[in-house]
């Protein structure tokens, strides 16, 4: 790809950042074009915030999605001086939050931390009430973070493979998800059609539940986000067998799928804030730099980091770029491993 101007490192870091999720996300290299407000528009903006601002979590709390949103909600009570709110409104997959957003006023106040769930994967799944593109402004990427498959220490496996060989050997296996069509599900999925195995699918309204039953061995395994999973890997009440990622993670000591003999299972998420539709672009454009200088904060960066999440920031343009990509990647997917909600 092109550019007619040089790209500036930060740029750079988060095009690389993100084609680790299989090299699929690399659209963020794309920029907009400068937008000319008008003198009133000026005004409204120049008073923006003025109360506090809400950040819609359509997921329980406990999950990635959660810890992103309140990184976000961080980011913009530190930058912007007004508090910054997470409300959880979990259910459907995402689909009651998301929409609770897209029916909010267009004032910034209300803002969603969407994912590759929300705006990449259900809508080419199922008939939703919002558009992905037509019916959100764009205003930046929070973070992404890669898949890992976990399992409860009780079950008899320490490898991948050691797993394919026993999900093979025990048809119906039980999973966790945060929801029908959200990632999670379709991770486990993809796995199951590159392996030949039969698994039964429990969803839950999040990842945090779905991930405590497999703590207490309720459910056997799940594919999720590193970040959430992170301290229970390390305290040993799950075990992780492999990342779902092409190549290693600086920081995250467990072997890829590739390395463990499945090739290709790559499974990052990513998330991102959005505003309702008709938001004006310099209340947007408020938000996007508080957001991007609030994750490029030391304290910000460290706790991501540490999650195994990779900070990354940006424009409304990059991200706009990202999930047109996204519903594309995803359409090819679900296709690919004949996913289909009933």
């Amino acid at each position: 790809m092109s550019h007619a101007h040089r790209t500036s490192p930060d740029a750079r870091r988060r095009s690389v950042a993100l084609a680790g999720g299989g090299g699929l996300l690399s659209a963020l290299a794309s920029g907009g074009g400068l937008l000319l407000p008008t003198d009133a528009a000026f005004a409204q903006a120049a008073k923006f915030p003025v109360k506090p601002v809400r950040v819609i979590a359509g997921f329980a709390p406990g999950g990635a999605l959660d810890l992103n949103a309140r990184i976000a909600a961080q980011a913009i009570q530190e930058q912007l001086g007004q508090p910054g709110i997470v409300e959880n409104r979990a259910g459907a997959s995402g689909v009651i939050g998301t929409e609770h957003v897209m029916r909010a006023a267009p004032d910034g106040y209300t803002l969603l931390l969407g994912a590759a769930g929300t705006h990449g994967i259900n809508p080419v799944l199922q008939k939703l009430p919002y558009d992905p593109v037509k019916d959100f402004a764009p205003v930046s990427l929070v973070s992404s973070v890669p898949h890992v498959l976990v399992v409860h220490p009780s079950l008899p496996v320490k490898t991948l493979q050691q797993f394919v060989k026993f999900a093979r050997a025990n048809p119906g296996l039980n999973y966790a998800s945060s929801g029908t069509g959200t990632i999670h599900h379709l991770a486990a999925e993809m796995l199951r059609s590159m392996i030949g195995a039969e698994f039964v699918h429990v969803p839950y309204k999040g990842a945090g539940p779905a991930m405590a039953d497999v703590i207490s061995g309720q459910v056997p395994w799940m594919s999720i986000e590193y970040a959430p999973a992170a301290p229970m890997i390390k305290a040993g009440k799950l075990r992780a067998l492999a990342l779902a990622t092409p190549k290693r993670v600086a920081g995250i000591d467990v072997p890829t799928a590739a390395e463990a003999g499945v090739p290709g299972w790559e499974v990052t998420n990513w998330y991102a804030v959005f505003a309702p539709a008709g938001t004006s672009p310099e209340v947007v454009d408020i938000l996007s730099k508080a957001i991007a200088r609030g994750i490029a904060s030391p304290e910000a960066r460290d706790r991501l980091s540490s999650l195994g999440a990779i900070p990354i920031g940006g424009t409304p343009a990059e991200l706009a770029a990202l999930v047109k990509s996204e519903l594309t990647r995803w359409s090819a997917i679900v296709k690919s491993a004949n996913v289909k909600i009933d």
